[in-house]
């Protein structure tokens, strides 16, 4: 013969009813903290992609060049200042480039714990890259100064300069390029002043943002 459960019933029913409710509520704090922890799992795990995403972005630049230096018809009004124009081709990373500059550089030397020679400071300046595909990569000098040898009449230049973006591939570009570069003099003036100078050097530093040959952000020429 088939016998049901006895069910609870009177006051012991509303006690067995009471922790039922209990239980069920004390539940819903742990499913929402599990949730939580599942979406904190979530964001940390976007942040971290495109934190090495941006990292990924990152390209390191070496390059070479050759050219002249003489003095520049752009004035950049900088105080007791003389403006040079720098005219370079060169290659390397980013593939073969024409690189146009213009510095203005003190005329007052200054103190330098890293030069044993005439420290001349730059004090303002900017230049234009231009490479093959015709992309421009513009830069604008952050820091940096020259070391002149008076004993044999050659500079030693150490500068650093912010990218600023440019065209083509560089549409979106930023980061920091150094220049170390050795001058030396090709010709003087009347009063034995250089005005004309020939010059060797590199470009190294990071690049963000450049675009591929198939980006989408890339501008058309």
């Amino acid at each position: 013969m088939n016998t049901k459960p006895a069910q609870p019933s009177g006051h012991e029913g509303d006690i067995m009813e009471g922790l039922t409710t209990i239980g069920t509520a004390a539940t819903v704090p742990f499913r929402a903290l599990r949730g939580l922890t599942k979406h904190l799992a979530i964001v940390a795990l976007i942040v971290n992609l495109a934190a090495a995403a941006a990292h990924a972005d990152d390209k390191s630049v070496k390059m070479t060049f050759s050219g002249t230096s003489d003095t520049s018809a752009t004035n950049l009004q900088q105080p007791n200042t003389s403006n040079d124009s720098d005219n370079f081709a060169g290659e390397g990373t980013l593939g073969p480039f024409t690189v146009t500059n213009v510095r203005a550089i003190a005329n007052n030397p200054s103190s330098s714990s890293t030069c044993s020679g005439l420290f001349l400071a730059e004090m303002a300046g900017a230049g234009v890259f231009r490479f093959q595909d015709g992309s421009l990569l513009e830069v604008n000098l952050a820091q940096g100064g020259d070391c002149i040898d008076l004993t044999t009449n050659v500079a030693h230049c150490a500068l650093t300069f912010q990218i600023t973006g440019g065209t083509g591939r560089f549409t979106h570009a930023s980061g920091v390029l150094t220049m170390t570069e050795t001058v030396s003099t090709v010709a003087a003036d009347a009063l034995g002043n250089p005005v004309f100078f020939a010059a060797t050097g590199k470009y190294t530093g990071t690049i963000s943002g450049m675009a591929t040959d198939n980006s989408p952000d890339r501008e058309e020429q």
